[in-house]
């Protein structure tokens, strides 16, 4: 899977000690959040599980309070517009860091799409798959058991979320969505039953800052991206926009509906004028 490559060099924080003080601060508790959510959600879903098998009413909720939570730690503001839709289907946003696990679960009851390599990833690999990410694997013949996991999935009314882009960016465009995803819900079981619901992240830099601080992109590491995230002082906004959901049926293929989707998406981004500026300077 390639991944989006800036021409210009990532954003560098250099930290003297009192951005490493507020970076220890909102680590701790930041960490003792993250995994006593985790350990407090799989006890949860030890009784979860059999009573409710692939269905999960109970411990959703769980992860979203840590998500939300863990924004309010970060000191990351956090608005969202709109609603999240109550019809069955999936979501789909634009892509700019790991920090969309945790603005896109702060307001919404969902389930990402990830590939088979997170699931390897030391904690983060952890997490997703204890609260239930569905994983993904490039190989063309893994196609036809993965399309019956998301049919499964949705029919159980989870509400699938991936990233139609394919990799991540800077925050500050939307890149042309991939349609093969898509080709799931245009089976028999499921188009003429469920929506797509759009929706846009917009990351808000604080002023005067770089404003592509919160996208993490290429071969970026995560460590470093984390601690300078942890550090910034004052922090910005995240802004979720949810637009209204597309009935899969009203659209005549998959290629049809992501463009649709694309098209919202990037309609729905919010840039700041620093964000406006370098993109008038750098493109």
């Amino acid at each position: 899977m390639s991944t989006w490559e800036s021409p210009d060099a990532p954003p560098h924080l250099r930290l003297g000690p009192a951005q490493w003080a507020v970076a220890v601060l909102r680590a701790v508790p930041l960490a003792l959040l993250v995994f006593g959510g985790l350990a407090v959600l799989l006890l949860v879903r030890l009784v979860e599980a059999p009573i409710h098998g692939l269905h999960r009413p109970w411990t959703p909720h769980i992860t979203r309070v840590v998500c939300r939570t863990a924004l309010i730690l970060l000191g990351i503001k956090f608005r969202s517009k709109s609603s999240p839709m109550s019809q069955p289907g999936a979501v789909v946003s634009n892509h700019c860091s790991w920090l969309d696990i945790f603005s896109l679960n702060a307001r919404k009851r969902v389930y990402f799409v990830s590939k088979s390599e997170v699931a390897k990833w030391p904690g983060i690999g952890w997490l997703a798959r204890a609260t239930g990410t569905v994983f993904i694997d490039r190989d063309p013949k893994q196609a036809r058991a993965q399309k019956q996991v998301f049919e499964d999935r949705l029919l159980a009314g989870h509400k699938l979320l991936f990233f139609p882009e394919g990799t991540s960016t800077d925050g500050l465009r939307v890149l042309p969505f991939k349609s093969t995803l898509f080709a799931a819900f245009f089976t028999d079981n499921l188009r003429d039953k469920l929506y797509i619901q759009p929706a846009t992240l917009s990351y808000s830099a604080p002023g005067g800052g770089d404003p592509r601080l919160y996208g993490w992109w290429g071969d970026m590491e995560f460590a470093p991206h984390l601690l300078q995230t942890l550090a910034a002082r004052p922090q910005g906004l995240i802004t979720v926009t949810y637009h209204a959901p597309l009935k899969v049926s009203d659209y005549a293929s998959r290629k049809e509906l992501a463009l649709a989707c694309e098209k919202i998406v990037r309609g729905g981004l919010e840039l700041t004028p620093e964000a406006q500026e370098y993109l008038s300077a750098h493109g």
